[in-house]
C-alpha cells in the first residue's frame, strides 16, 4: 500500500521511483525495507518529484546500465537463449502514434530476457507479471530488478499521459490505489 499522500496514478509512479532512488542511495534490497528504514528520504524525494523540484534521471542512464550489465535475463537471471523484450508491450495502442513512439518502440523500453520469461510475460504489465511469477508472495514487487522497474515506470508514465489516466485514482476498481493500477493502461490498450 502506498503512502497516504499518494492519490493518483501520477503520484504512484513518482512514489515508486522515489523508493528506487532510496534503494540505490542506501543499498537497501527491497522497497518495504527502504520505506521502513528511510521513510523521510523517500517522502522528501517523492514530494520533490511530484512538485517538479526534482526530475528523474534521463532514460539514457538506464540504457547505459543495461549495456554495461551482464548478459542475463532481466527477470530471472538466466544466461541462455536471450532475446530483447519490451518491458511495456510494443502492441500497446493508446492512440495512432504508438507504433511510431520512440518511448514505446525504442531501446528505452527494452531489456534482455530469456525466451521463457518473454513468453510468460507476453502482453502483461510488469507488476502483473511479477505477481503471477511470485504467486503467494505478498511483496512480489520486491523481486523486480531496479533497472527494469525504472524503465517500466518511465515508459508507463508516458503511456498513462497519452491515455489521460495520470490523475486517475483506482483504475482497476478494486477500491484502492495499488501498483497494479499502473498496469491498467497495458490491460486496456494492448492489441
Amino acid at each position: 500500500m502506498p503512502d497516504r499522500d499518494v492519490e493518483t496514478v501520477r503520484d504512484l509512479v513518482f512514489y515508486q521511483y522515489a523508493k528506487l532512488i532510496a534503494r540505490s542511495a542506501f543499498g537497501v534490497t527491497d522497497g518495504t525495507a527502504v520505506k521502513r528504514e528511510h521513510y523521510g528520504f523517500v517522502k522528501m524525494t517523492f514530494r520533490r518529484l511530484k512538485n517538479g523540484e526534482m526530475n528523474w534521471s534521463d532514460i539514457l542512464r538506464e540504457d547505459r546500465q543495461l549495456l554495461e550489465s551482464e548478459q542475463a535475463c532481466a527477470y530471472c537471471g538466466n544466461r541462455d537463449d536471450l532475446t530483447w523484450e519490451h518491458v511495456v508491450p510494443r502492441s500497446l495502442f493508446v492512440h495512432r502514434d504508438c507504433p511510431e513512439c520512440d518511448r514505446l518502440q525504442g531501446i528505452h523500453n527494452h531489456v534482455l530476457c530469456c525466451r521463457r520469461c518473454n513468453s510468460k510475460k507476453g502482453t502483461k504489465g510488469l507488476y502483473t507479471f511479477f505477481k503471477d511469477e511470485h504467486a503467494g508472495e505478498r511483496r512480489f514487487y520486491d523481486f523486480i530488478p531496479s533497472l527494469v522497474e525504472k524503465k517500466y515506470l518511465k515508459t508507463v508514465y508516458c503511456c498513462h499521459e497519452c491515455a489521460g489516466t495520470l490523475l486517475a485514482k483506482d483504475l482497476d476498481a478494486d477500491g484502492r490505489l495499488t501498483i497494479l493500477d499502473l498496469d491498467e493502461v497495458v490491460k486496456r490498450h494492448v492489441r
